[in-house]
């Protein structure tokens, strides 16, 4: 009997031991299969053209979407005011990095969460915004078009494309913090260029309107549009209300001239985002987002709307037209 029940409560034991060995592989199973939850901000609509390089991106990267990678968006649908309200939510979902843009969003994904690291494409250098280029410091990185650099290179080209205009309007989003000193950048390098440069504001649709009005009563003979989220998104109606007022407008991004705009010279959104899943990539994998270098672009696009140019009445140089990456037809 006492062997008999010695082997019986032996077998038991191996059991309660096999079982509780199960029930620890199951659960490392279980932290194995967790996938990495992305939470992406978005101040422009979901529809947006920029958004689809950034999961072909993802995928080139060899994240499947549902299976090693899960994403929750959430979009302002271009109400910037909206952005801090989204970006609590998304943190409240226990995301394990935010993807964000405009300096609007990455002041709201800063405000939500101080832990959560953060990846954000601007239109600026971020310097009001992170310790340095090189080393960001703090839970945010990401990736600039350099917008502001570039003034004096889109006052040239529109002198060329405008010869006799002398004064030139500069349209910008004060809401935007980084365009305070991309306004000043731009006064300077009309100096040098002997142009003046009167500035408008405009916050919201309405006030774009309000402000061509102004920029057309007021003579001023061309615009340089500063990029920010809210000029982005409204790339189609500045292009529209820049052509009903016969005013030469000048901006960041290929989609403005795509819409009818006259030009646009800059970095490629596009790009940018495609970029931005590699730094995604990056902050997932464990890298220290304080660490990881501000990117910049290398090659800026110059796109000519020639239909448009016609319509104002202008003629483009072959000079000017054999430096464009692109001329629209």
């Amino acid at each position: 009997m006492r062997r008999r029940q010695f082997i019986k409560l032996t077998g038991c034991v191996a059991l309660s031991i096999a079982a509780a060995m199960l029930a620890s592989l199951a659960a490392q199973g279980q932290q194995l299969q967790k996938i990495p939850r992305l939470g992406w901000l978005q101040p422009s609509p979901p529809t947006s053209s920029f958004y689809p390089p950034f999961y072909e991106g993802l995928r080139e990267l060899g994240y499947v979407e549902g299976k090693n990678i899960e994403i929750v968006s959430r979009s302002a649908n271009g109400q910037l005011d909206r952005l801090p309200e989204l970006a609590r939510e998304l943190v409240a979902l226990n995301v394990d990095a935010l993807l964000t843009s405009t300096d609007q969003g990455l002041r709201a994904a800063k405000e939500a969460t101080p832990t959560i690291p953060i990846v954000v494409v601007v239109c600026d250098s971020l310097d009001s915004l992170v310790a340095s280029l090189a080393r960001p410091g703090g839970k945010a990185t990401g990736l600039t078009c350099i917008s502001s650099e570039l003034a004096s290179k889109r006052l040239q080209l529109l002198k060329e494309l405008v010869p006799g205009g002398s004064n030139v309007a500069v349209l910008y989003n004060p809401e935007d913090h980084n365009k305070a000193a991309e306004l000043s950048q731009m006064k300077a390098a009309a100096m040098k260029l002997s142009l003046a440069v009167s500035p408008y504001e405009a916050r919201s649709s309405e006030e774009i309107d309000a402000a061509f009005a102004a920029i057309s009563g007021e003579h001023r003979q061309a615009v340089v549009i500063l990029s920010d989220g809210l000029m982005v998104i409204q790339q189609k109606r500045l292009a529209e209300v820049s052509l009903q007022n016969r005013i030469p407008a000048m901006f960041g991004f290929r989609e403005f001239a795509a819409a009818g705009g006259l030009v646009s010279y800059g970095a490629s959104l596009n790009a940018t985002y495609h970029q931005a899943a590699s730094y995604v990539d990056k902050v997932l994998r464990g890298a220290d987002p304080g660490e990881l270098p501000i990117w910049e672009p290398t090659r800026f696009e110059l796109v000519i709307n020639l239909k448009t140019a016609k319509a104002l009445g202008l003629t483009v140089a072959p000079s000017l037209l054999a430096t464009a990456d692109e001329a629209i037809e």
